[in-house]
Parts: structure tokens; C-alpha cells; sequence
């Protein structure tokens, strides 16, 4: 490409100034590179322009390789779309920058100086535009609050907030936060950064928040938040100021853009990612000489490549390898363009940029774009032709014409950037040293070169952030820049600068204050208590202060007013207290002066009898301490003086004397006696006045004690007494009394009333019988209680107890009558000695005592009566208090003895055979009835009972057969015979004593085939004395010869064993089973069976098919059955048929539908019903219905529920005897 004009120079090769310090942000996106290192200059963009080879390669990169878009850098902000498809392009608000591949020799350093140092390598697709377009049309707004950019300090937190409505969402949107144009915050997040979401049902809203914690400085720059559903699209951008020091930015090594940030470090997590743009201190090295890298990569081997990158710190060597390769492919030639355009161009802010491509054919249409859109002739943009050339003119620059631009031809197109650098604004007028007063308005002014420049004011190098509440605000007039402070202060005395991005100005402050002079003193005051204190003073100056009372700060209360008018300054207090009395002091602020005054409060002296009512009488019991406490008052604290018939009343130790305080004067009388009864008269007396008051004190006693009471009757638990007054009322009259008790041999009174006894009579209640008190009494006046009574003589109540109960006939003979019954409900306290049995012959009155001594057991026989005569009888209980009323029999006995026929009453459980196992005891208890006592013959089939081997034991009312240790010979039918005189009564008990059953007797393999085995067996020859409930089969491999069940509960005689294990041999064994469990031993085949590898060919016959269909039919019926009250009761059957039957159940004809008391179960065709805890309603007649298609089945049975009443252990709990069963 041939050289420039000065003239093109002058639009396109302007050099760009180093980036300003406060801006390090930009610097990050752009990626600055120092000036003194030339040899960079290939690292960050393509080579010179004496290579026009790789000119081409400096224009946007194709869409197709993604891998180019981290190389090539960041794409502008507001089309992220073109950002990955042109490469690196400078927003609008970065600073300008040269293009390295129009450089002419000499220039390289300073092109260097410029933001953006990379370039991406490639053409665009031809399609680039019309996809873009397509892409915007789906683009569809989905916030509903973005964030805002805003200012934050360096150390201090910030958050940023974006909301989108969920309403039309079916899932949660995804966001993304990118800081400049292409970094994702997402693998950021640490320590210094944090991504938080929430979700509010109620309104449907996501909030997405971004949270900055302790900025730094290079954080501040430009962010984006992008939100996607689906096919919609939604971002924004906004922009984050952090201020701080101002401050120099050091120079950065180019080399440190291709180092990255490792893992581990301090820097880790941080926004700081790219170790280019870090702020480090860097120390003064000595000069090397220049080093081009591109050079020695392009001239080294590929073996050189890694030591070349080590020796000179860069860690990116595969990205410097990819562009290297770039910048050695061959420029193809342009068919359209004989010169195409210059990389890069710059231009001030305010000038003027020419572009100019060369065609090849002139005939072809040439269209002018920037951005994607194509740009209008207008008196902006002016087009020319000059033959083959083609001219766009871009006048009166601004930063919005920083951009990409390129032109068409035909299908060819060419491409270039465009950068509008800002000049640098210059102070024109520095700030002045200025001198305030505190108080006064401060005004700092400078100029600069330009209007409406961005400039920055300074405190100490702190940044000056004015705001609404601030005293510090910043007027802009033109080129004029005033920084106002409101009413200055002594913190306000600094070095103030101001700073633009062409250089800086700095003047100090210094705030004094003025000269105080006191106009109107503070004055002493004295004051009576509730008037106003009013503290006035008036200084030269209006200034606030601080009013202090004793030393301590004086806060505003509604009691307390401070009030400041101008220079007067006023203390304001409507009603004195005793409290507002000290030392009040009013200091100036910023001043050392204080301006002191002292108050005092009086008050006349005054007393306060309120509290002695109308006549002012106290009265005081002889013999106490009186105290009389008089509150006074007066300011200063007034002197009191007591006195009695014109004697003053002294202070000190003496019985009677005074005792004065600050607020209270008092009166004591030690023992009070009836001579100190009188008038006392109090004076008080201080320098605000004097004050009188009389006081009648009266001296009173308590009674004399009563005489001891006497007492006249006693009772069970009552008695009477009675007393006579006191001698002595104590100068009241007596208004009641008080009555107490206690046991004669306890020291504790109880108190009997609670309310006075007008009465010299009283009945005390509720004593215990046989135990001694004694009483005594307490007299009552207005006073107070006299002393205790001497006590009564002792008394003790006792009384006879309640007659015997349940009188009864317990046995008669020809000669004798037996009697018994039951203690007397109410003994007493004196107890029970013994009982009296009386009886008389029917038609006389006279009662004969049957005992001559007292007996104490409840049943006595009557001896030596006469034959067929009839008698009443009656017993007494008899106590220490005598006997008792009688308990009469209701009618008259006939001495004759009865005969009672025999009766055996067998029990439930043993109406049916009886089992017990072998070694079980068995213990039956058989109750009968019969007088006189019967005789009882037992036999066991029809003989003798052995009784070496069964015990037998008999009373008068029941019989019991025992065996210790039961064996299967005691199995058998046992008989009971119970004979009184000529009656005679029967009853048989069936006993079986189980074991278990032997093994089976013998076991064979009738046939094997495939992975099956026949087996047979017979049944054993011992079946335990019960019949055979099962069999369990067992198998074991020939060589293990280890045992495993395979059928447990079997019921045949004959079983087929399955899934056998194909080339193993077998033995089998069976074992018996019965209630009593498994028999010990088991009967094992002789042979085994071989389960052969080699299966035989098996035809499966053919059957014709089988109509299972079939009525129902009970397999096993109802049975009658007993059940006891209160205990579950179950009632079984077994049905079959098919299809399956419904099963229905009825009681006494009547079916049980939702019933809580029954529930019905059903399990492979054993139909139960269960009766929770019947009662004797739930007997009758129950009936089972089956039923399906084929016809309908019935059966019944009987349930009877008796009561068990042979005893109880608590209420509804039947007790069973032993050897007893319950349903």
C-alpha cells in the first residue's frame, strides 16, 4: 500500500495521549500497553504497514471461528452480537486510539499509547447484516426494573437490582452478568463479588441482584445485564464509578495482557481478572534493550517456542502462536478494490476524517455502511468520485462517529475502524489561596479551556462527591467552575485541587474564627419554688453553645427550655424545682470562654397531717414503741422543735425525743405508758417563714385474759363449753372472743373460729373419737387480743359403733345353729373389743347370751339347742362406749339339719378334650356342691386312680386332680363320682398329653427330569398322640451336604422340588409335623437324584381345556362355639367355588353391614368373622352366604356368651383358674 499524505496523516495517524488515571476501567477493556516497548506493537495488533500481507488480516474476523473472539478481544456494548463476529471495536466512551497497521516507521511508540491494542483477524460472511437483522426481530423487553448505574467509594459495598415479571414465563429465565463487553462474572464469584436471586409468589417477579463488596478502583467501568427465555432476548447496560485518591497509574508491562490470574492467589475471585490493567508498584529496573518477540517467534523452530515464552514471562503462548499463524497466510487479491481502506483511522473531537478505497472496475456500485447500517449522503457524511477512487467525507466529528465502518462493492466488501479522540482540557486560571471566617460562604473558582468539561474537585486528594444534604456543591458558568462551601467550619481548612484530563490546580483554605465579646453576662438568682427562672446572656457573635448544670450537660425538656435568637441565648425554666437548684454554666462553641451563674430556690416551711385525720388523735398500745413520722417541707430544709406543756422535747437518747430530717420530723416513744397520753405541739421555722401543728397522742391496752372454760357435755366429736368475761376490758369494750384446741399430749392450738363468739357459749365439732383435748380462750377489744385462758380440764370424745352387718345362717344341725356376718360399717375411734350373740326361743321375749365372753371372730355356733325348735338371734359389736344397737336375723331358724343334693359344676374349658403337651404340669380344679360333705370317688377308664402317679385333693367345696409332670400314658377318660346319702352326681374329663410326631417312615424319588424331582413318603408311624398338621422338605448338595428348607407346612404325602441346579446331585429329607412342632428326626432317600446337563426332549402334551367353573361349597362348616364376655370371639370357615363367591354374614338372619363392632376377613377362602369383646346381646344364631353365578350356599352356627364369675382382680377383669382357656 503506498505511504500516506501528510494531509491523511494529519485524519488518521493522529497519536493518542496515555490514558488518564482516573479512568482504569477503560484501560482494562482496552488493554493498555506502555510506550517505551516497541517491540510490543505486533503483540497488539497486526504487523506494520511495510507488510501489506498482514494489513488484510487487522479487519473483523469471520463469524465461523469462535475460538478467534477471545483473541480478538472486546466488541462494542451495544451490539453483542457483533462483538464475537468483528472482533475488538472501542465503544463510545473509550478514549481514541491509532491503528497499528498504518503506522509509518517511527510512530510505533506513540501508536502505542492509544487503549486498544489487539485487533481480530478475518473477513465477515457476506450474510453478516441480514442475520443480525433477524436475530434483533425476535429480541423481546422482559425487565421490569433494570439496574442503575451508580458511585460507590474504594472499600465500601454496592448492589445492583434487575427484576423480571414471570407471568408469561413457564420456567425461570436465565441472566447473565458481563463487566465491559465480553467477561462473565459468573466464575467470579468470591469474596469480592456475589450473584444472589429471589422469587415473590405473590407478584410473580424474579429479582436478580450483582453485589460488590469492598470496591477497588479498577472495578469501576462499564457492565451488562442480559436476560433469555427461550427465544426472547432483553439487555442492559449501566456504568459503576468507584472514586478514591487521585494518583499516578504506574507503568504496565504489554507482556502481562497474555498472563492470566491463577488460582490460589490473592487476587482470586476477584473483578480484577486480567493481570494487564493491576496496579502494582513497580520498581526501578535498569533499561534492557527492546526485544520484538514476534520476531524471534517468527524466525525460531517450534521446539524454541516454549523456552522463548519463559524467558520472556508470556503465558499465552498458544494465542500468540494462533495469531502468528495469521499474520504469515497470503493476502488474497481483491477482484473489486485495487486499494481498500486503512485499518484504523483517528480524529479529534470537532474534526474532519476522509476515506478512500480505489476500485478496480469503476462501474461497480459502491455503498457506504457503519454498524450494519448504511450511511446517507447528508452535510455530515459528502461522497466523491475521482475516477477509480471512492471518497467519504465525515465532517464535525464527534464521540458517537467512533465506530466500525466499512465499504461494498459488488460482493466484496472492505472494512475499517474509526477513532474520535477527546482533547485534553486545560486549567486557564489556577485557584487562589483563601482565608474565612467559621460561619461564611466559601467560593473556590478556576477556568478551563473548554465549556461544560468533566472536571474533578479534590479535598487532601480526596475526591469532593456533592449531593443534596452535602455543605459542598459545584456551580458550572460556562468555563467557569466554582466549588461553594455553606457555612464553613475549622474542618473545612485543606488543600483543595482540582483536576481535568489536561492538567490540575491546588490552593489552601484556612477557616478561623472570629473574635467573641460578651455583650450580657449570666447573673445570679434566688427564687421561691414555682416561679420562673428565666438565664439570659448576649455575645458579640451568632453562634451556638452548650448550657451546663453542675458540670454535666443540660438537656430540652418540657420542664427545661434553651432558646437561641441571634446572639442571645436564654435558659428558660416555668416552674422552679428544689432540683434546678446549682451552678449553671453557658459555653460558646469553638470558643474557651464560659459565661457561669448560680441559682438558688426557697420554699416556706409547711406540715403535713393529712395522714392523722380529722382531730389529729394517734392512739398507741401500752407497753410499744411509738414512731410518728411527720413529713415536712420548705427551702432551705426548715428546724423543727417538739414540745408538751410548754417542754421542749430535746434530741438524743431518753425515752420520748425528737428526730429531725432534711423532709420528716418524728416522735419517738420507746414503751409507751398511760401517762404519755396528751397534746404535743410542733414548730418549724427557716428563712422563708414559720409554721405550727398539734398533736393528740392516746395510750390504750389490750384485756385481761379469761377464766379457763369449763366442759358441760361430750359427744362422738363434739362437746359444750362455757367461760365467763375478763375482769379487765383494757380500757374497750370487749367485742368477742377466740376459741382454740389441742390434744392433751401436743403443745400445737388450732384456732375453731375465724369470726369473734359474742357468746360465753361454744360448741367445738369434727374431734376424734378416744382421743383427750383441752380448750381455751382469748378476749378481744379494739386494741387487740389479751392472753391466752388457762386451758379446760380434759375431755374425750367417744361414742358406740354402728351395729353388725350381713347377719346370716351358715349351717344348722339337729342340735346346733352356726351364725356369721360381717364387722359393724362405723367401728369409731374407741375401737372394736368383741361381739355379743343373743338368742330366744319363737313366742318369748327372753334373750339368752350364746357366749359368755366376748368373741372376736365373726361366726359362732350355738350349742345345746332342742330339736325342731325355732329361735331368733341378734349380735351387738361392743366398745369401750358400750354396745352397739343389735342386728337382728329377719326370721326364726328351725334347729333340723338340711340335706343339699350333690352337684359338680364342671368348667367350661374342661367340657371338651383337655390337651397338654409332654412335661407340662396339669392342675384341675373341680367345684361341687352338697351338705352334708359328700363323698368323692375318682377312676381313670374305669379303674383306680394310681395316686403314686396323680394327686388327689379334696375340700368341702371343690376337688383338684395334680400331676407334676405329664406324660402320654395319663392321656385318658377320667370320672368323678360325688355321693351324698342316696344322691349321687357324675361328670367325665377327657385328657390328652401330645408330643411331638416321628419321622416319616420312608422317603423315595419316583422320577427326575429336567431341573425337577418327584418325590413320595409315607406318614409316620407316631404321630405325637395328635394328628399331622405338615411336613417340611429339605435338600442338600451332594458335596456340601449343607441342609436347606425348600417347603415348609407341606400337606401331602408327594411334592415336586423345582429349580435344581443343572449338574449337581441331591439328597432329600422330610420332617413330620404336628401341633407340638417338628419331629426330631428326619427321613432321608437312599439314592440321590442327578440333575443331568444334557435335558431331555420333552413334548408338551395336549390337553383339552377344563371348565373350572364351579358352585360354591363350604370345604370345612361353622361350628358351635362359647366365647366369655369381654375377649375377642372369631367364628371360621372355609368356601370354595368359582368365580369367586361374595361372601356375606348375617346374625340371626339379618345381615352385618358397617358395623364397628365385626370385622370380616377373607384369605385364599378362609372366611373369619371376628367379635370385638362381646357381651351376652351378641349370642344367637350366625350365618354365613355364599354366592357367586353358579348358585348360592349357606351355613350356620350357634355363639354363646357366658360370664365368668369365679373372680375378679379389678373391675371387668375375669380371672381364669389354671388350666383354663378363653376364646
Amino acid at each position: 500500500m503506498p505511504e500516506p499524505t501528510k494531509k491523511e496523516e494529519n485524519e488518521v495517524l493522529a497519536p493518542a495521549p496515555a490514558p488518564p488515571p482516573e479512568e482504569p476501567n477503560k484501560e482494562k477493556e482496552a488493554g493498555t500497553a506502555p510506550a517505551k516497548e516497541p517491540n510490543k506493537e505486533k503483540e497488539a495488533g497486526p504487523a506494520p504497514a511495510k507488510e501489506p500481507s498482514k494489513e488484510k488480516e487487522a479487519g473483523p474476523a469471520p463469524a465461523k471461528e469462535p475460538s478467534k473472539e477471545k483473541e480478538a478481544g472486546p466488541a462494542p456494548a451495544k451490539e453483542p452480537n457483533k462483538e464475537k463476529e468483528a472482533g475488538t471495536s472501542p465503544g463510545k466512551d473509550e478514549e481514541d486510539a491509532s491503528p497499528p497497521g498504518a503506522l509509518p516507521p517511527g510512530l510505533g511508540s506513540r501508536a502505542l499509547e492509544r487503549k486498544d491494542s489487539e485487533w481480530s483477524i478475518g473477513e465477515p460472511p457476506a450474510g453478516e447484516e441480514q442475520d443480525k437483522q433477524n436475530a434483533n426481530s425476535q429480541l423481546s423487553t422482559l425487565f421490569v426494573e433494570k439496574p442503575q448505574g451508580g458511585a460507590v467509594k474504594v472499600g465500601e459495598n454496592i448492589t445492583f437490582i434487575a427484576k423480571v415479571k414471570a407471568e408469561d414465563l413457564l420456567r425461570k429465565p436465565t441472566v447473565k452478568w458481563f463487566k465491559g463487553k465480553w467477561m462473565d462474572l459468573a466464575s467470579k464469584a468470591g469474596k469480592h463479588l456475589q450473584l444472589k436471586e429471589t422469587f415473590e409468589r405473590h407478584s410473580r417477579v424474579y429479582t436478580f441482584e450483582m453485589q460488590i463488596i469492598k470496591a477497588k478502583e479498577n472495578y469501576a467501568g462499564n457492565y451488562r445485564c442480559e436476560v433469555t427465555y427461550k427465544d426472547k432476548f432483553d439487555s442492559c447496560s449501566f456504568d459503576l464509578e468507584v472514586h478514591e485518591s487521585t494518583g499516578t497509574t504506574p507503568n504496565i508491562d504489554i507482556r502481562s495482557a497474555f498472563k492470566r490470574s491463577g488460582e490460589g492467589q490473592d487476587d482470586a475471585g476477584e473483578l480484577d481478572f486480567s493481570g494487564l490493567l493491576k496496579r502494582r508498584e513497580v520498581k526501578p529496573q535498569e533499561e534492557q534493550p527492546e526485544v520484538d518477540v514476534w520476531e524471534l517467534l517468527k524466525n525460531a523452530k517450534p521446539s524454541e517456542y516454549e523456552k522463548i515464552a519463559f524467558q520472556y514471562g508470556i503465558t499465552d503462548l498458544r494465542g500468540m502462536l494462533r495469531r502468528l499463524k495469521r499474520m504469515r497466510r497470503v493476502e488474497k487479491k481483491s477482484a473489486a478494490f485495487a486499494r481498500i481502506l486503512d485499518p484504523a483511522y483517528q480524529v479529534d473531537k470537532g474534526g474532519r476524517v476522509r476515506f478512500v478505497v480505489e476500485l478496480a472496475d469503476p462501474k461497480l456500485e459502491v455503498k457506504w455502511y457503519k454498524n450494519g447500517q448504511e450511511i446517507r449522503p447528508s452535510t455530515k457524511y459528502i461522497f466523491e468520485h475521482k475516477g477509480c477512487e471512492r471518497i467519504m467525507f465525515i465532517n464535525n466529528c464527534v464521540l458517537t462517529d467512533d465506530s466500525e465502518y466499512y465499504v461494498t462493492a459488488g460482493d466484496e466488501k472492505c472494512s475499517t475502524e474509526l477513532f474520535v479522540r477527546e482533547p485534553p482540557v486545560m486549567v486557564t486560571k489556577q485557584l487562589e489561596d483563601t482565608k474565612a471566617y467559621c460561619g461564611e460562604r466559601v467560593e473556590l473558582e478556576c477556568e478551563v479551556s473548554e465549556d461544560d468539561a468533566n472536571v474533578k474537585w479534590f479535598k487532601n486528594g480526596e475526591e469532593i462527591v456533592p449531593g443534596p444534604k452535602s455543605r459542598y456543591h459545584i456551580r458550572v458558568e460556562g468555563k467557569k467552575h466554582i466549588l461553594v462551601i455553606d457555612g464553613a467550619t475549622k474542618a473545612d481548612t485543606a488543600e483543595y485541587s482540582v483536576m481535568t484530563t489536561g492538567g490540575q490546580s491546588s490552593a489552601k483554605l484556612s477557616v478561623d474564627l472570629k473574635p467573641l465579646k460578651i455583650l450580657t453576662p449570666l447573673t445570679d438568682q434566688t427564687v421561691n419554688l414555682g416561679k420562673e427562672i428565666c438565664l439570659k446572656c448576649e455575645v458579640s457573635e451568632n453562634i451556638t453553645g452548650k448550657w451546663t448544670k453542675n458540670g454535666l450537660p443540660v438537656q430540652e425538656t418540657d420542664h427545661l427550655k434553651i432558646v437561641h435568637k441571634g446572639r442571645i441565648h436564654k435558659l428558660v425554666i416555668a416552674n422552679a424545682l428544689v432540683e434546678d437548684e446549682g451552678d449553671y454554666v453557658f459555653t460558646p462553641d469553638a470558643y474557651s470562654v464560659t459565661l457561669p451563674a448560680k441559682v438558688h430556690v426557697i420554699d416556706p416551711p409547711k406540715i403535713n397531717l393529712d395522714g392523722l385525720g380529722a382531730d389529729n388523735t394517734v392512739t398507741v398500745i401500752a407497753g410499744n414503741k411509738l414512731r410518728l413520722e411527720i413529713p415536712i417541707s420548705g427551702e432551705p430544709p426548715p428546724k423543727a422543735i417538739w414540745s408538751r406543756a410548754d417542754k421542749a422535747i430535746m434530741e438524743g437518747s431518753g425515752r420520748i425525743r425528737a428526730e429531725n430530717y432534711p423532709d420528716s420530723t418524728t416522735l419517738v416513744i420507746d414503751i409507751a405508758e398511760k401517762d404519755d397520753s396528751g397534746v404535743y405541739h410542733i414548730n418549724l421555722k427557716n428563712e422563708a417563714g414559720e409554721a405550727h401543728a398539734s398533736i393528740n397522742i392516746k395510750v390504750v391496752d389490750i384485756p385481761d385474759p379469761p377464766v379457763a372454760p369449763n366442759v358441760t357435755d361430750v359427744g362422738d366429736d363434739w362437746c359444750i363449753m362455757t367461760w365467763e368475761p375478763p375482769l379487765y376490758d383494757g380500757g374497750s369494750p370487749i367485742l368477742g372472743y377466740f376459741i382454740e384446741r389441742k390434744k392433751k399430749q401436743s403443745s400445737r392450738w388450732m384456732r375453731l373460729n375465724f369470726d369473734l363468739c359474742k357468746e360465753t357459749t361454744f360448741e367445738p365439732k369434727k374431734m376424734i373419737e378416744g382421743v383427750a383435748y383441752e380448750v381455751r380462750i382469748f378476749a378481744v377489744n379494739a386494741v387487740g387480743i389479751s392472753k391466752p385462758s388457762m386451758p379446760s380440764k380434759p375431755f374425750v370424745p367417744l361414742a358406740v359403733t354402728s351395729p353388725p352387718t350381713l347377719l346370716t345362717v351358715d349351717s344348722v344341725t339337729d342340735t346346733t345353729v352356726t351364725m356369721k356376718w360381717r364387722p359393724p360399717d362405723q367401728i369409731g375411734a374407741a375401737g372394736l373389743d368383741g361381739y355379743v350373740l343373743e338368742y330366744c326361743f319363737e313366742g318369748t321375749d327372753d334373750w339368752i347370751v350364746a357366749n359368755t365372753e366376748l368373741i372376736e371372730k365373726t361366726k359362732f355356733t350355738i350349742t345345746g339347742l332342742p330339736t325342731d325348735s325355732r329361735i331368733f338371734v341378734r349380735v351387738k359389736a361392743v366398745n369401750a362406749a358400750g354396745a352397739s344397737e343389735p342386728k337382728y336375723y329377719s326370721q326364726p331358724i328351725l334347729v333340723k339339719e338340711i340335706i343339699e343334693p350333690p352337684k359338680i359344676r364342671i368348667p367350661r374349658h374342661l367340657k371338651q378334650t383337655y390337651i397338654r403337651r409332654v412335661g407340662e404340669a396339669i392342675n384341675l380344679v373341680i367345684p361341687f356342691q352338697g351338705k352334708p360333705r359328700p363323698e368323692l370317688i375318682w377312676t381313670k377308664d374305669g379303674a383306680p386312680i394310681d395316686k403314686n402317679q396323680i394327686n388327689i385333693r379334696n375340700s368341702e367345696t371343690d376337688t383338684i386332680i395334680f400331676i407334676r409332670k405329664a406324660e402320654r400314658s395319663h392321656s385318658g377318660k377320667y370320672d368323678l363320682q360325688v355321693k351324698v346319702e342316696k344322691f349321687v352326681e357324675t361328670a367325665s374329663i377327657d385328657i390328652r398329653v401330645i408330643d411331638r410326631p416321628g419321622p416319616p417312615q420312608l422317603v423315595k424319588i419316583d422320577d427326575v427330569w429336567g431341573e425337577n424331582v418327584a418325590l413320595s413318603w409315607t406318614p409316620p408311624r407316631d404321630n405325637g398322640n395328635t394328628a399331622i398338621t405338615g411336613y417340611t422338605i429339605q435338600k442338600a448338595d451332594k458335596k456340601s451336604m449343607e441342609w436347606f428348607t425348600v417347603i415348609e407346612h407341606y400337606h401331602r404325602t408327594n411334592a415336586t422340588i423345582t429349580e435344581l441346579v443343572i449338574g449337581n446331585e441331591y439328597y432329600f429329607r422330610v420332617f413330620a409335623e404336628n401341633m407340638c412342632g417338628l419331629s426330631e428326626d428326619a427321613t432321608m432317600t437312599k439314592e440321590s437324584a442327578v440333575i443331568a446337563k444334557d435335558g431331555k426332549i420333552y413334548k408338551n402334551p395336549v390337553y383339552e381345556d377344563f371348565d373350572f367353573s364351579e358352585a360354591p361349597m363350604f370345604t370345612q362348616p361353622l361350628v358351635n362355639t362359647y366365647a366369655v364376655a369381654g375377649y375377642n370371639a372369631t367364628l371360621n370357615c372355609s368356601v370354595r367355588g368359582n368365580p369367586k363367591p361374595k361372601i356375606t354374614w348375617m346374625k340371626n338372619k339379618v345381615a352385618i353391614i358397617d358395623d364397628p363392632r365385626y370385622r370380616m376377613f377373607s384369605n385364599q377362602g378362609v372366611c373369619t368373622l371376628e367379635i370385638r369383646k362381646p357381651s351376652p346381646y351378641d349370642g344367637g344364631t350366625y350365618c354365613c352366604k355364599a354366592v357367586n353365578d353358579l348358585g348360592t350356599v349357606e351355613i350356620e352356627c350357634k355363639l354363646e356368651v357366658k360370664v365368668i364369675y369365679q373372680g375378679v382382680n379389678s373391675p371387668g377383669q375375669p380371672v381364669f383358674l389354671e388350666g383354663q382357656q378363653q376364646l
